[in-house]
């Protein structure tokens, strides 16, 4: 069995239960294009359009790392720190702050490339296990060194 999301309005996993198929439910203005996450029917902030204007958009989860801070502490003794806050500049268009899945003291670089994930944290009820959105650096592709050898 599958272990529940914790913020199904938020995101999915597809249908796969799979960590790399994370798609963030997020809007799009019919009128002007912008997209936006979360998904909201309040109005659009580029242009004002509003009701059917608005169109829900399921939103790749991948995106550029542009500002990240370690928290030590927190109010709410349930978030036990320390952890790191980002804010995540999506490839779809939104920005996104979010948690990012890494260890406090070994964060990724600012520009590094993120891709969202699940992860198992404490459910509704905290004896239950429910899955939650992070985002996690995503491993660079390795560097080929220019060979040496001689021209000719």
């Amino acid at each position: 069995m599958t272990t529940p999301l914790l913020k199904p309005a938020l995101y999915d996993d597809g249908g796969t239960g799979a960590a790399g198929a994370v798609r963030l439910k997020g809007g799009r203005c019919l009128s002007c294009g912008h997209v936006f996450f979360p998904l909201q029917r309040y109005g659009c902030e580029q242009c004002g359009a509003h009701g059917d204007a608005l169109a829900p958009a399921l939103l790749d989860g991948h995106g550029t790392l542009l500002a990240r801070a370690t928290v030590h502490m927190h109010a709410r003794p349930e978030r036990v720190a320390p952890f790191v806050i980002g804010t995540v500049r999506l490839d779809d268009g939104p920005l996104v702050r979010t948690l990012l899945d890494t260890a406090p003291d070994t964060p990724p670089p600012v520009g590094a490339r993120v891709r969202a994930t699940l992860v198992e944290v404490a459910g509704a009820d905290p004896a239950s296990l429910a899955r939650d959105l992070r985002f996690a650096a995503m491993e660079a592709a390795p560097s080929v060194a220019p060979s040496r050898g001689a021209s000719a």
